[in-house]
């Protein structure tokens, strides 16, 4: 059974906004292979990430955070980007961030 992969608006940004076509690239290729299996593929977080999961992307650089909505058998992808431990950038930082202001599940009305 294949998941359909949506990208919040921050993810669609972070994505862009990384100028390194073959980083993009191969980021968008990490995030599409969560079509099968994404359970099993991240690593679940804690604390104020509860309830998403982390993968790593070209090697142990960038993070992808997304979460699962198993009802509707959709991965949504909610930020993406490097891990810096201990830096304000740091993915994980950036995802509390978006979570406390609530716009870590804001889509497009497309």
């Amino acid at each position: 059974m294949s998941w359909t992969i949506r990208l919040t608006v921050p993810a669609r940004k972070q994505l862009v906004a990384i100028k390194d076509t073959r980083i993009r690239q191969n980021i968008s290729k990490r995030i599409n292979r969560l079509e099968d299996d994404p359970e099993r593929q991240g690593k679940p977080l804690s604390d104020e990430l509860a309830g998403y999961l982390s993968i790593r992307a070209i090697g142990q650089r960038y993070r992808i955070i997304y979460k699962l909505e198993a009802e509707q058998v959709v991965v949504i992808v909610v930020t993406l980007g490097i891990r810096k431990e201990g830096d304000k950038k740091d993915v994980y930082e950036l995802a509390k961030k978006l979570a406390r202001l609530g716009q870590l599940d804001l889509f497009d009305t497309e």
